[in-house]
Order: structure tokens, then sequence, then C-alpha cells
């Protein structure tokens, strides 16, 4: 069993399995506003259920430091969760394959200032991991009338380096 586990960078290519990656990379899909603004078009897919609708909310997390102990995983079996951090500071991503009820291997990475993310419905995560204050992030997820939350407590803490 894994007890430390290296965060790497985060990638597109290696966060897929999870979600999306939201970030500005190569060209603009389009130039907007009269060409001051590109938009990179239409990077998440949003998931919220047949009872659920997008809500958008604030959070502000305490900073954390690494080494970090991880002892919580959750996920959200009803819908799809973004997380958009509103200042420029790196942060930590924490995740799980799906073992059926239980979290499986566990991966980290470090999102690096600007970088936010989706995290596809039913996807085991850590909990929202600044790395640096002031640990404020816009959060658009599921608002609706069915549970949306299953934790899952690690009865082995893992370890989070860099």
């Amino acid at each position: 069993m894994q007890t430390t586990i290296t965060a790497r960078p985060l990638t597109v290519e290696d966060f897929s399995p999870y979600g999306d990656v939201l970030e500005v990379g190569g060209q603009p899909d389009r130039i907007i506003n009269q060409g001051f603004c590109g938009r990179w078009h239409d990077r998440a897919q949003l998931d919220f259920g047949p009872e659920g609708r997008a809500g958008i909310s604030i959070f502000k997390a305490e900073p954390r430091s690494l080494p970090y102990r991880l002892d919580l995983l959750e996920r959200h079996p009803e819908g799809s969760q973004a997380f958009i951090p509103m200042s420029m500071t790196e942060w930590l991503v924490i995740v799980a394959e799906d073992a059926g009820a239980a979290p499986g291997r566990i991966t980290a990475f470090i999102a690096a200032p600007g970088q936010g993310i989706n995290l596809h419905r039913g996807t085991w995560h850590g909990v929202l991991t600044p790395l640096h204050a002031p640990g404020l992030f816009a959060v658009i997820d599921r608002i609706g009338p069915t549970p949306n939350l299953q934790e899952f407590p690690l009865e082995v803490p893992r370890m989070i380096i860099r």
C-alpha cells in the first residue's frame, strides 16, 4: 500500500481519467470583444444529473502545507464539481481511481497558478487544499434535492510530498 505519494505537475493528459484541466494554453478558440479577448471555449464536461442544476459558490479554504497528511477522500455521485482559483497561486489536487464503493490508487497533482479543474461525476478526491492564502475559489457544482456527498476516511493516512 502506498503511504507516501509524490505530487506531480497537473497536466491535461495525466488528469483526464478524473476530469478536465481548466487553463489557458495554446491559441484561443476565438478572439472576441473587438480583438481584445481570447476565448478558450467549452473546456469542461459539466454534469448535474436529471434533478440538478448548476450553482456557483465561493469557497475560502485555509492554506495547507507539504508534506500534507491525507486522511479523507470524498466524491459527488450526482454531479461534477469545478474548482476555479481566484488568485494566482499553486494548489494541491488529490484524486483516486474508483474501486467501487471505495477509492483505489491515489494520485496527487500540483496545480500551477491559473489552473482550475473540473472533477467528473463520482470522482474520488481530496478536500480543497490551497497551498497559499487566501485560498479563494469559485466552485461550480450541482444544486439539487438528493444527497451528493460520500466521504471515505482512510484507515491508513497518506503523506503527500513534493
